[in-house]
Order: structure tokens, then C-alpha cells, then sequence
């Protein structure tokens, strides 16, 4: 097999540095699945992890992406076929092994995902690691007992992939949404992929006060810090606070009243190492009922391979704007 293009993210005598580089299957991540690889997309974490912003990788050289979809060309788990479609998502990918930014990747059996044949490749990287991390914030929701019944959902960040696919998926689910974002010249956009209600970050007025009326249902939540403190007061009776990002801050400052008195429950969402049964019903549900139904315009960029590293710097600086996803054949 010919040699291909890859985007390595490497730390050495030169310092940290990553780009293009030429490589071979045989220095590859071990792995049953061998994968030509269709599509993949760009997230947070990749920015951090391409411009080494974040101690994102724990080994070195990688590829980066933690997002890869498609084309199996061999395998030697009898669950995968040559010409099967497949994803991955974190997994450990651009962390403890090759990622999706290249033109072939290995994975582990255990790890690749069927594509759901209500999905293309393409569709499943504009959902990538953001949308299954929204999907997965639902469903424990839905474990938990919560109900549109209970009140809107308030999902902070809104602006963000995780943001905009949670709106997205949770208005299709059939709850109210309201976004909270700092950019209010998105907010006829936000209205368009779901949002009931638009609320501006910065005009948002927190009392400090332990309780406060309950307002919403529950919050999928992008931000911490003094945002998501400022929102348990106003949680419903076992109401439920899904937590997946601190854009804002990793600290939390509050009280035990919300939980002790209205049973309001905080969920943590990790999705990169979600177990495989849970994996496979959050993709079973994304191509189900839960599929989002705007994703055309949430994607609002796509570019290839050799270009990655060009939206890092922007998306670190709070610059980007919906989904974007990297065409890698072709």
C-alpha cells in the first residue's frame, strides 16, 4: 500500500510542532479495523491539542482528530467487513493514539462504531464528539426521569457545536429550549435550529440567592463557573444539570440547597470514554429519533486536510461559528 498524508502533532528537540507529513500504514496506532478515512471534524479539544494549547496527548508523535468516519479495507474482527462504513469518536483518539486527521487510521475493534445506515459519513462528523456528547447529556437526562413537562431546557454556550447540536437535538425531542449565548447577532440563527427563547449572557442577572423560582426544567451546560452556579437555584424539583464543558471556568461555587431541596441532580458527561453499550444506543438514537434536522447549517464550514491547522487559532479565540468538518478523501 502506497504511502499517505497525515496531520502529526509531534514534541521533541524542536519543541511542540505539527503539520503534513508523509507516513505508512505500518507506523499506524495497532488496531483489527484498518480505515480509509472519508471525514472527520474539528472540535476544541483538536485546536488545543494541534496548537499544543492543551495537554490534550499523552504520547507522542500522533495524529491528531478525535473524530473519524469511513471506508473499512480490512479487518480482522469478523464484526467488520471490507467496504463496511464505520466511526469513531474520542476513544482515545489524538490522545493515546492516531487520529482521524489522515488519510488511513487502525482502531480497535472494540472501539469503531457501525455507521447507522440512516447516516452518511459526512452527517455523522457534523454530529461528531458534539452532538454525541448533547445526545449522551439527553439521555441521562432521560434516565434520570426528566420530561419536557418539567420546564424548558436551558442550554448555555449555545453558540458552540455542543450548543447548537443540544438545541438542535433536544427541540426535536420535544422539549422548550432556551440558549444562552454572548453573541445576540446569532440569536435568529439559534431561533432557526430550534431555540424557543434567547437569553444574552451578559444581561443575565443572578441573584447569589441559594433558591430562586424554578424557571427551568434543566440545563445542558457549556460554561461552568459562575454561569452554571447562577443557574441550579433555578432548576425544577428533580430537575437535572448535565455538565460537559468549562468555557467559562472549572470552578463551581454554590450550595447543597438546590440538591437537598428540590432533588435536582448534577449528571457529568464524559463522553470520550462513554462505555460501548451506551455508545451504541446514544448513535442509535442520533440516527433515530434523535437525528438533528438542521445539521446542513450547522455545518458551516468544510475544508480539507492540509487546512486544519488554519481554523485552530480562531476557534481558541472564540471566533468560530457552527460545525466544521475536514474532507479527507479525495
Amino acid at each position: 500500500m502506497t504511502d499517505f498524508r497525515a496531520f502529526r502533532i509531534r514534541q521533541d528537540d524542536a519543541g511542540y510542532h505539527a503539520g503534513i507529513e508523509t507516513m505508512s500504514i505500518d507506523a499506524l496506532s495497532p488496531g483489527e479495523v484498518l480505515v480509509r478515512v472519508e471525514w472527520s471534524s474539528v472540535n476544541y479539544k483538536d485546536a488545543l491539542a494541534g496548537t499544543g494549547k492543551g495537554k490534550i496527548l499523552r504520547q507522542f508523535p500522533l495524529n491528531g482528530g478525535i473524530d473519524v468516519a469511513g471506508t473499512v479495507v480490512a479487518s480482522t474482527d469478523p464484526a467488520f467487513k471490507e467496504g463496511d462504513k464505520v466511526l469513531a469518536t474520542g476513544s482515545g483518539l489524538s490522545e493515546t493514539r492516531d487520529g482521524g486527521y489522515s488519510e488511513y487510521v487502525r482502531l480497535p475493534a472494540a472501539w469503531t462504531v457501525a455507521l447507522p445506515r440512516t447516516l452518511t459519513t459526512r452527517e455523522a462528523m457534523i454530529i461528531g464528539t458534539a452532538g454525541f456528547t448533547a445526545a449522551l447529556a439527553l439521555l441521562r437526562m432521560t434516565e434520570n426521569r426528566q420530561t419536557p413537562a418539567l420546564g424548558p431546557i436551558a442550554i448555555t454556550g449555545a453558540t458552540g457545536g455542543v450548543g447548537m447540536l443540544g438545541i438542535d437535538i433536544f427541540s426535536g425531542a420535544g422539549y422548550e429550549v432556551h440558549a444562552i449565548s454572548g453573541k445576540p447577532e446569532r440569536f435568529e440563527f439559534l431561533r432557526r435550529i430550534g431555540a424557543a427563547q434567547c437569553l444574552d449572557r451578559h444581561e443575565l442577572a443572578f441573584s447569589g440567592k441559594p433558591m430562586e423560582s424554578a424557571r427551568y426544567g434543566g440545563l445542558l451546560d457549556n460554561v461552568g463557573g459562575a454561569t452554571l452556579a447562577g443557574f441550579l437555584p433555578s432548576i425544577a424539583p428533580y430537575g437535572n444539570a448535565a455538565i460537559c464543558g468549562l468555557a467559562g471556568s472549572p470552578a463551581l461555587s454554590t450550595t447543597v440547597m438546590p440538591f437537598i431541596i428540590r432533588g435536582v441532580s448534577v449528571l457529568g458527561i464524559a463522553s470520550a470514554g462513554t462505555a460501548r453499550d451506551v455508545r451504541d444506543e446514544v448513535w442509535k438514537r442520533l440516527a433515530g429519533a434523535w437525528k438533528p434536522r438542521h445539521l446542513d447549517v450547522i455545518c458551516t464550514r468544510e475544508i480539507a486536510l492540509h487546512e486544519v491547522a488554519s481554523v485552530f487559532e480562531t476557534m481558541l479565540a472564540g471566533g468560530s461559528f457552527g460545525r466544521t468538518v475536514v474532507r479527507i478523501a479525495g
